[in-house]
């Protein structure tokens, strides 16, 4: 019986679990437009950002990727020194950068998809972007935070 009740439990932690946690899908195009402006998720929660960039253009053409940034970043001063992080897919690798962000995903050509996960921060609003060169006067938006 105690078996029975441990495992009982387990599978009901294990729902909740999966119940806290959210799927983000957010594509890109040739056109330099994310599908969406906006998406929302709330503190803690697990975060499972889907990133697909639905063009045909290659990376080293039309390159995309989605960077959440912590609340207040500057996002022009960020992307300048995302275009000299050519050898890194744009993504800065100095320490000041790196305690910006929140996650990202790979630089993408159309076709290509990442995923990454991430735990939501502290209730806010985070701007993303994505970090090839200029795109981020067109391709951002912000991530809205809730608290629990």
């Amino acid at each position: 019986m105690k078996k029975f009740i441990t495992a009982l439990l387990s599978a009901a932690l294990c729902q909740f679990a999966i119940a806290q946690e959210t799927k983000i899908e957010i594509t890109g195009n040739d056109q330099m437009q994310y599908n969406i402006k906006a998406f929302e998720v709330t503190e803690g929660q697990k975060v499972v950002l889907s990133f697909k960039h639905i063009g045909q253009l290659p990376a080293a053409a039309m390159g995309h990727n989605v960077v959440i940034l912590k609340a207040g970043t500057a996002v022009p001063a960020f992307s300048a020194k995302c275009a000299t992080a050519k050898d890194n897919q744009y993504i800065p690798t100095d320490d000041e950068s790196k305690k910006l962000m929140v996650a990202h995903t790979k630089m993408l050509g159309g076709g290509e998809s990442d995923q990454v996960t991430f735990t939501a921060p502290a209730a806010g609003s985070y701007p993303f972007i994505c970090t090839f060169p200029g795109h981020f006067a067109i391709m951002q938006g912000v991530m809205t935070v809730k608290a629990k």
